[in-house]
């Protein structure tokens, strides 16, 4: 299990205080709604070469999902709506993240030749996938800087500790349009990395999609959700019981 947790747990309560001030709302968390999110992605012939792109061909009419709120409140970020693409092949699942940036939080220098720990404490997008609908405290985890610093973690919230030599294998890559004041991150993640099963069409995988930007310490940064988890006293990303749901499809 990651050090995020830590950290998170010691400053949630006074980052939902402040983010309620400074929006000017109350302090009291968001609520889940059922059924929570789902994101249908269509599969797709495997690309030549893994793109950061939008506009590129393996991109091209492929659905969106949208991070924009955040995890713990009734609370959106209109300017940082980050746009998510995702589809799958019979060996991977690709996904494209978007995102548009205020300022840029960053780690000097990047070290992208292995996994880094520690990722989570500046700008990022996280992916969390689980195949288990028995055990939801078992699933992955997957991140990307704009730097394209990475990490790849097999989750056990049972087993904390355990399984850190874990690589999935994924392919990743990102980079910064300062000109459109954007960052985008993509990555192929193998199937068989995530399940032992066959994927198929009407295949279900327990998923949600994560942001972390800005700067300073965990109380003044912004933790936006695909899925809002609505929990005040832990970590807000690591609340398997408030997944959406990734559904596979034709």
């Amino acid at each position: 299990m990651h050090t995020k947790i830590g950290g998170v747990l010691r400053c949630l309560i006074l980052a939902g205080i402040t983010v309620a001030l400074a929006a000017g709302q109350t302090s009291e968390p968001c609520q889940v709604k059922q059924p929570t999110a789902a994101y249908s992605i269509p599969r797709r012939n495997p690309p030549k070469t893994l793109s950061l792109d939008p506009r590129a061909p393996m991109w091209r009419k492929v659905p969106a999902a949208w991070i924009l709120e955040d995890c713990t409140r009734t609370l959106d970020y209109p300017d940082l709506r980050t746009e998510v693409k995702a589809f799958w092949t019979g060996t991977d699942i690709y996904f494209l993240f978007a995102c548009p940036y205020r300022t840029l939080n960053l780690f000097f220098p990047s070290a992208t030749d292995s996994a880094r720990r520690g990722i989570w404490d500046r700008d990022v997008v996280e992916i969390f996938l689980g195949d288990d609908w028995e055990n939801i405290r078992h699933y992955r985890e997957f991140e990307i800087a704009p730097t394209g610093d990475w990490i790849d973690l097999a989750i056990d919230l049972d087993r904390r500790g355990q399984n850190r030599d874990w690589r999935s294998g994924w392919e990743h890559r990102a980079r910064i349009d300062e000109k459109s004041k954007t960052w985008y991150a993509a990555c192929r993640i193998p199937l068989a990395s995530v399940t032992a099963a066959e994927v198929k069409v009407g295949t279900r995988w327990r998923a949600n999609l994560y942001r972390i930007d800005g700067e300073g310490p965990d109380s003044q940064r912004r933790f936006l959700c695909w899925q809002p988890t609505c929990v005040l006293n832990r970590d807000p990303n690591h609340v398997p019981e408030n997944f959406g749901t990734l559904i596979f499809t034709k």
